[in-house]
């Protein structure tokens, strides 16, 4: 299952569609489009961690903020996106990247990158939130899928080249990832001259 589905089932994709006045349907394009950048400063960061990704991965999802990330955009109050752009800064490393990763991504969704700069936190607190309750099997806010979709995840995170999250994800990872190397954010940094 691709993790945009995931996140549909968590009810993550409703809450930031009402939020932000767009529709589910672009909620999930853009969310699709912004992913591998994500997915690729997360699995960087957690190689960076610890030399066994999953531990790296685990101790870096709490780091960031744990399932209380997920809790806060599902919640019916308007998001404080303070702790998304904390995410965005440690796995990114500027605002800058954060830019061009949106312009990257409206280049591929159609969607206007400001509006993604408004997603991109949103985003990046509901996939870490997403993955720490799963990992943690704490589903007191939602039912999470089960166990072998963040197997699959956390595989397509931490995997060699080409490796995928899942679904029509894959398709879309290759395409960014310009070297081939699994991690499309890095060739999105170099495409802005860093």
């Amino acid at each position: 299952m691709q993790i945009t589905e995931m996140l549909a089932q968590v009810g993550g994709l409703k809450s930031m569609a009402r939020e932000l006045g767009m529709s589910e349907a672009d909620a999930a394009n853009g969310v699709d489009a912004l992913m591998p950048a994500i997915l690729g400063g997360l699995r960087k960061q957690a190689q960076g961690e610890k030399a066994d990704g999953l531990t790296g991965l685990g101790g870096l999802l709490g780091k960031l903020g744990g399932g209380g990330l997920l809790d806060e955009v599902l919640a019916p109050a308007p998001t404080n996106v303070a702790p998304g752009n904390d995410v965005l800064g440690q796995i990114f490393g500027s605002k800058d990247v954060s830019r061009a990763v949106a312009q990257e991504a409206s280049g591929t969704s159609g969607i206007d990158p400001a509006l993604l700069r408004k997603m991109l936190p949103m985003v990046a607190m509901l996939v870490t939130g997403f993955m720490a309750k799963t990992a943690s099997n704490d589903t007191s806010t939602a039912e999470a899928p089960a166990a072998g979709g963040l197997g699959g995840l956390l595989g397509g995170i931490l995997g060699g080249k080409g490796a995928s999250s899942g679904g029509g994800m894959g398709g879309l990872m290759a395409m960014l990832d310009a070297d081939g190397d699994g991690n499309p954010l890095d060739d999105i940094m170099r495409k802005m001259g860093k």
